[in-house]
């Protein structure tokens, strides 16, 4: 790193004078106090001095001598991690993003809190009453500019309290304009947000797949995003804590159809296509247009509105980067191109999705010492990326981020896992399966190591710690295709690839980068693909050891298929396990996609077909589950099936996933009801053993799992349903109706996931 590097960011200026800390410590004592001491010490808020940059940029475009902020995107919400998480007085952190033009004054937040949710005051979508209106003010940290915008960042924290709690941020003086019309848009500054007591584990809503391929026919399914409508519903009824992207936040898959890529990839020679230059000429196109991408989807309603008030966790997947990423032969994803848009990606990904500073430079195979192979820490310094940009030093990584400990084959940074702790029970790890990926790796033995001895770690410290929740951009308890890899792999395949190539027959059934069938990337993903069979066992045994070590429940999320499904690992049935004291009874809740759209009825209807009973070894097994009772509008009128009546184990329509906790820890009662043990007086309360004894493990294989489905006590949503025990959780995957709805409206299936007792051996 060089020294002109180091001293961008300037000496850290004086903790007494910094913005906010001397209102925030006048305006809260006690728990607030020392949560705001332990933000200083930890993070540290300050105002970045002027860079050396800005001088350049404010002779080339004038300085905005008004007050008014120019908003371009956001503002974004992000939950970070939990401060003092075996206290009494944990803290949440996190971090809210807005992307300005250049040249503009230096933003601050407000923030003060408004009491517990479901008083008369209606605000922005979460009903709140204040009971102080004491504020404190945060500074903004400037993480990247160029002379044409500037990303900004507040860290920010709140207390957990005693009860449930509203939070109001506002961002001053801001204006928000359209880029490319400088209109006016009709956005607000002010927004508000939730977080449970600190005696509750966080409500969470999972989605994947938040975007459309290339091609779809976007008015047949609403126009745009139109579920998140549904999303925003729910959560005006019974807040949302955090919501966690499984992957494809975004599909940037256009950049090759209507992008900077077009030309290359009309490139009919594989050599040439291989060999062709990504110079500084592409890379600014590039730039530009994951840009404009992420801005134009991130402003989009109702997804911009959930944005800026349910707080987000992400990991990505190709469709960040570019469709199949990842996946393709070595000596193609080596090539040039390949390794420029997946610097670019990840430069954007890091902003956008993390609210971090990305690396200083991206790859071009104009700049010397970056076009050989990258260092351990990444793709060397370019001097003409490092003369017109300005990237924040990072003084210490957030440490809810578990970073690889070499750089990915071909997005050549670090592999970022993610660790935090959703509320009192609940700890949450989301695996970075992107960045290390190859057709034949997930990810590096070693990152393995790393991700596992921190979840050890952080389970054995906080032993309120009960339910740990896994995410995978990828379903792991899933059906095996390799029947169909075969055969797209097979000499069959030669004469149709001679005659695409000779005469264009069967034109859309390959790809246009390597020449492969087109489906093989997207199967050469799944943990189940053949190639990665020996590495997704070892995963389900370290997950077990684990489960069983830490006497912990372990439940799996997954996107990436574009259906609805509902897989589980579990003790093989002679062994005679109730699965309330069962370590290897892992439920993989797979929600895919919110946006995208679901693959044709005959498809789902063959994965259902091939949903058998699978054997991991000896001692486990592993199947979907019979989840869907009936499809969403049966008997609506105007309404199409969307499976055959045999199939109730995968559901091709567009959803996502609420979890919850099934007890309540707040009093002794949920939803206004009178609990015992946190179940509603006049239910039963579940007895440890299976529920259904069944000769079919694809039905309920204990008690949280009967009559699962619309019929379940879980399936709106929005009620606790204490069938799970004391650290159980509910879990529903909201299905959408009606494919053009421009209401997003759904239907729920719900089923609830026991916590666990190991019993002696």
């Amino acid at each position: 790193m060089n020294s002109n590097n180091m001293s961008r960011t300037g000496p850290e200026p004086d903790p007494d004078t910094r913005p906010g800390i001397g209102t925030a410590a006048n305006a809260f004592a006690g728990e607030i106090k020392s949560a705001v001491q332990l933000h200083e010490e930890t993070n540290g808020i300050h105002q970045p001095p002027p860079s050396s940059m800005d001088g350049a940029v404010n002779e080339r475009q004038g300085r905005n001598n008004t007050d008014e902020l120019e908003v371009l995107c956001g503002p974004l919400l992000n939950y970070k991690h939990t401060s003092n998480g075996t206290s009494r007085n944990p803290v949440w952190h996190g971090s809210v993003l807005i992307v300005t033009k250049n040249a503009q004054p230096q933003p601050e937040l407000h923030l003060r809190g408004l009491g517990q949710p479901g008083g008369p005051n209606q605000v922005n979508g979460i009903n709140g009453v204040s009971q102080s209106g004491k504020q404190r003010s945060f500074a903004s940290e400037k993480l990247y500019a160029d002379k044409e915008k500037t990303f900004w960042r507040f860290r920010i924290d709140v207390p957990f309290e005693e009860h449930e709690s509203s939070w109001e941020y506002t961002i001053p003086r801001v204006r928000f304009v359209e880029e490319d019309s400088g209109q006016d848009t009709k956005k607000t500054s002010t927004k508000t947000f939730c977080v449970p007591s600190k005696k509750q584990s966080m409500r969470i809503m999972f989605h994947s797949c938040n975007g459309f391929s290339v091609g779809t026919d976007i008015p047949a399914f609403g126009g745009g995003p139109v579920v998140w409508e549904d999303v925003l519903r729910i959560h005006t009824q019974k807040p949302i804590h955090v919501m966690i992207g499984g992957g494809d936040q975004i599909y940037n898959d256009g950049v090759r159809v209507d992008g900077p890529l077009r030309a290359w990839t009309d490139i009919g020679n594989p050599q040439k296509r291989r060999k062709f230059p990504f110079d500084e000429g592409m890379r600014r196109a590039c730039d530009d247009y994951y840009f404009k991408n992420y801005t134009r989807w991130y402003n989009t309603e109702p997804f911009a509105t959930a944005n800026g008030q349910i707080p987000q966790v992400n990991v990505w997947d190709d469709h960040d980067i570019i469709d199949g990423f990842g996946s393709y032969t070595d000596h193609f994803m080596q090539c040039p191109v390949f390794r420029g848009i997946g610097g670019v990606a990840h430069k954007y990904y890091m902003l956008f999705q993390h609210h971090v500073p990305p690396p200083r430079t991206t790859f071009t195979t104009d700049a010397p010492g970056i076009t050989g192979t990258p260092g351990t820490n990444g793709v060397a310094e370019d001097p003409v990326q490092e003369k017109e940009n300005f990237v924040m030093t990072e003084k210490n990584e957030d440490p809810s981020f578990v970073l690889g400990g070499r750089p990915g084959p071909y997005v050549e940074e670090k592999s970022r896992s993610v660790y935090c702790q959703l509320g009192a029970h609940v700890a949450f790890l989301g695996i970075d399966a992107r960045t290390e990926r190859t057709r034949h790796q997930i990810n590096y033995p070693d990152t393995y190591d790393k991700i596992f001895a921190r979840v050890s770690t952080e389970l054995q410290a906080n032993k309120n710690l009960k339910h740990f929740i896994l995410l995978l951009g990828v379903p792991i308890a899933y059906p095996r295709l390799q029947w169909l890899e075969n055969i797209l792999q097979s000499p069959i395949i030669g004469p149709i690839r001679f005659f695409n190539k000779r005469f264009g027959v069967a034109g859309g059934f390959f790809n246009h980068f390597d020449g492969n069938v087109d489906i093989l990337d997207d199967l050469d993903d799944h943990y189940t693909a053949h190639q990665h069979k020996k590495e997704r066992k070892m995963l389900v045994h370290r997950l077990q050891d684990i489960s069983k070590k830490h006497s912990v429940r372990i439940s799996i999320l997954g996107g990436d298929v574009h259906l609805a499904a509902l897989g589980r690992f579990y003790s093989n049935p002679k062994l005679e396990i109730p699965a309330e004291n069962d370590f290897r009874y892992m439920p993989n809740i797979i929600s895919s996609a919110i946006t995208n759209k679901p693959p044709p009825q005959a498809v789902a209807n063959l994965l259902a077909r091939r949903n058998k009973v699978h054997h991991l070894d000896d001692k486990t097994d592993e199947t979907l589950m019979y989840f869907f009772d009936r499809d969403p509008g049966e008997g609506d009128t105007g309404v199409a099936r969307k499976t055959a009546d045999g199939n109730h184990s995968t559901m091709p329509s567009r959803n996502y996933a609420i979890i919850d906790e099934s007890h309540s820890f707040d009093d002794a009662e949920v939803d206004g009801v009178a609990t015992t043990n946190g179940v509603p007086d006049g239910e039963a309360v579940p007895a440890n053993g299976n529920g259904t004894k069944s000769s079919n493990p694809r039905t309920a294989l204990h008690a949280g799992e009967e009559n699962a489905g619309t019929q379940h006590p879980a399936a709106s949503g929005l009620k606790k349903t204490g069938l799970g025990g004391k650290y159980g959780l509910d879990v529903s995957i909201m299905v959408e109706v009606k494919a053009n709805d421009p209401n997003g409206r759904t239907v729920g299936y719900g089923m609830t996931i026991p916590g666990l007792e190991v019993q002696a051996s």
